[in-house]
């Protein structure tokens, strides 16, 4: 089952891009991926080397703590759904132990985007989620709304626009 498509069926692609740069030229980051589907990862890497990105890959929330303990990331896209240490666990430990000039800015992929996962989220720390099946268009907005401000963070979750129903 492939969980990241490019395109919905029957709909034109949507276009990525703003402009003509690279979103990575216009955000130049660095991006960890954790996803313990080996063909959802490869599929999630391929969309980010499409908008210019070389991103490190990661198969759980354990892996993803021990990188970010070692190195640098501007930005986290992590599975909710892993084994050893799921994303929420993982993003609790990131939130904890790394410093507040360390702190990367954490997005969920996540297979059930319902009003409970986006609390969940948020009491993690988490600042965005995106619902699987993810689309290249959705990675491209999540980077966008994170890093969009002039280099002031925003959060999707912060702004009330979760994707939930209205009644």
């Amino acid at each position: 089952m492939q969980v990241f498509r490019t395109q919905d069926a029957g709909h034109k692609p949507t276009e990525v891009r703003k402009n003509s740069l690279p979103l990575a030229e216009e955000f130049p980051l660095d991006i960890l991926l954790v996803e313990d589907n080996a063909v959802n990862q490869k599929v999630a890497l391929r969309f980010l080397q499409r908008i210019g990105y070389r991103a490190d890959a990661v198969g759980n929330g354990l892996e993803a703590v021990t990188a970010l303990e070692s190195r640098h990331y501007d930005l986290v896209f992590m599975d909710l759904q892993m084994p050893i240490m799921d994303g929420i666990e993982a993003s609790r430990q990131i939130r904890r132990r790394l410093p507040a000039d360390r702190q990367p800015k954490i997005v969920a992929l996540t297979a059930n985007a319902m009003q409970g996962d986006r609390e969940l989220c948020l009491s993690a720390g988490m600042d965005d989620y995106i619902s699987k099946p993810v689309k290249i268009h959705e990675i491209d907005a999540a980077i966008r709304r994170q890093f969009d401000n002039n280099g002031k963070a925003s959060s999707l979750l912060d702004n009330n626009q979760s994707g939930s129903s209205e009644a």
